[in-house]
């Protein structure tokens, strides 16, 4: 395996490493030390067609593979990414910034993806009814769709595209892969670890770019269905794209996670979990806390621990001992944070703890945004409305469980909420009345395990059946209903 070549990567088509005919690249980036790890193509429109072309005729042969024998592949491929993790989770550190313990852990929700998909015998099979009418039996059966594509976005390089790629191929299906050019090259080594477990050329495949390739994928015939994960206008567009053509399409979007606080909640483990939330990834997770609404006498206690874990926490590069927060991933981004920052003050927030304009000690050109809490933030500004996608964390108060109630459900968004109490009356009305599709009881992030569907609601996600799990399985496969009769001629002799 070669899936570079002088340092620019290299798309992954019928079972080869191609270079690309594109006519621009960009430099992948190390967001801490500002140093270009790598070249990534903008593939042209023609060789998404290349991969759509070959992933239809291997297609043909792929779902007549027994799901038994598909699925061994899939067993192969995680023994593989087992083996290999301590290698991808550096490269996530390299070209997304988080910390090693944080890329390592993104890989083991990933793999617990592919240990899911490796049930597929169960999962996707059908039902039956004899005798639907005298002689007449009835079978619902699943059968793939052909050839998927999936685009993913750049804060979980390794884990995401294992959200739809165990599912696709374990239920008969080819699938393409469209990274974020952000962080192509842990995607490079997902792809390299399934050449290797010895998928069939055309069954799985890399195509680097930018909007031309995802556009070329969201209109050709060929492609009938398109998993995406960004941010919300994104998911939009490529949602009305891809349905416009006729295409399945699930699209998670963005967030604005609120927390409720009540007085009851056990304060020291809310805040080391809060801060997690909040600052974990540098807060570029979709289920990151970012709005924290305390109720009654929380407030004055919440405030001032959360306060002293941000300032405590260990900025730096993730692959240094002791760091706990890496940068957040291009240097464009921290700007477009630490404006927002300076938005939500001029609104009249109070900046508690202030993250901007901070370096890290060796690390001067890196796109370090330090830690920031607000307080005193509107519900109706655009601090408390905005996606950040960086490590800030908003607080508000509610005098009542029902204001707090009211303000989390007073937003586009729907992807998380979560609430700290030690009342099981308390947390049954928020799990109950909260607008989200994640729902978090003492949980700071409530990211689903494998064989749960991730769900969101609202502006948080465009379609009708999420990654993971059953629904993954009912994403990638279309139902045949066979009703049959045999008429018996009891005069025959056997």
């Amino acid at each position: 395996m070669n899936a570079t070549s002088n340092g620019t990567l290299l798309n992954y088509i019928n079972g080869a490493w191609i270079k690309s005919s594109a006519a621009t690249f960009l430099d992948v980036t190390n967001p801490a030390t500002a140093q270009v790890i790598g070249h990534v193509p903008l593939s042209p429109g023609g060789e998404v067609a290349q991969a759509a072309d070959a992933a239809q005729a291997a297609f043909l042969l792929w779902r007549r593979v027994p799901v038994t024998e598909r699925i061994q592949y899939l067993f192969r491929f995680k023994a593989l990414l087992e083996q290999n993790l301590d290698d991808i989770a550096r490269m996530i550190t390299q070209e997304c910034g988080k910390t090693y313990a944080e890329a390592v852990a993104e890989l083991r929700r990933g793999i617990e993806n592919v240990e899911v998909a490796c049930g597929a015998p169960i999962l996707m099979q059908g039902v039956n009814n004899e005798d639907i009418a005298p002689g007449i039996d009835e079978h619902m059966i699943r059968q793939p769709l052909g050839v998927v594509a999936c685009i993913t976005p750049f804060n979980f390089p390794g884990m995401i595209p294992l959200w739809f790629l165990p599912y696709a191929v374990a239920t008969g299906n080819c699938f393409i892969l469209k990274p974020s050019e952000k962080v192509p090259a842990s995607a490079q080594k997902l792809i390299a670890l399934v050449e290797q477990a010895g998928f069939p050329a055309g069954v799985v495949q890399l195509v680097h770019g930018g909007k031309e390739t995802v556009d070329a994928i969201l209109d050709h015939p060929r492609i009938k269905a398109v998993s995406f994960v960004g941010s919300t206008p994104v998911a939009r567009y490529i949602y009305s794209r891809a349905t416009a053509n006729g295409k399945r399409a699930q699209c998670q979007g963005g967030a604005k996670n609120p927390v409720v606080i009540l007085p009851d909640a056990d304060m020291e483990m809310t805040t080391r979990i809060m801060a997690d939330s909040a600052f974990g990834c540098a807060g570029q997770r979709c289920l990151a806390a970012s709005v924290a609404i305390t109720v009654g006498d929380a407030r004055s206690t919440f405030t001032e621990m959360i306060a002293d874990a941000a300032t405590s926490r260990t900025v730096g590069y993730g692959l240094n001992e002791g760091v706990q927060m890496g940068p957040v991933i291009t240097n464009e981004s921290k700007q477009r944070i630490e404006s927002i920052i300076s938005a939500g003050a001029q609104e009249g927030a109070n900046l508690l703890v202030d993250g901007r304009s901070r370096a890290v000690a060796g690390y001067a050109d890196g796109a370090f945004v330090f830690p920031t809490v607000l307080t005193d933030v509107a519900p109706t500004g655009a601090l408390a409305r905005t996606e950040i996608f960086g490590p800030v964390l908003s607080l508000m108060h509610a005098a009542t469980i029902e204001d707090a109630i009211a303000l989390v459900n007073d937003r586009a968004y729907g992807n998380m909420a979560c609430i700290f109490t030690n009342s099981g009356a308390a947390a049954r009305k928020f799990r109950y009345e909260a607008i989200a599709g994640n729902i978090g009881i003492n949980i700071g992030v409530a990211a689903p395990m494998a064989f749960f569907p991730f769900s969101g609601w609202s502006e948080s996600f465009f379609g009708d059946l999420h990654a993971q799990a059953h629904h993954g399985i009912e994403f990638y496969t279309q139902t045949k209903v066979v009703i049959e009769r045999w008429p018996q001629d009891w005069s025959r002799q056997f």
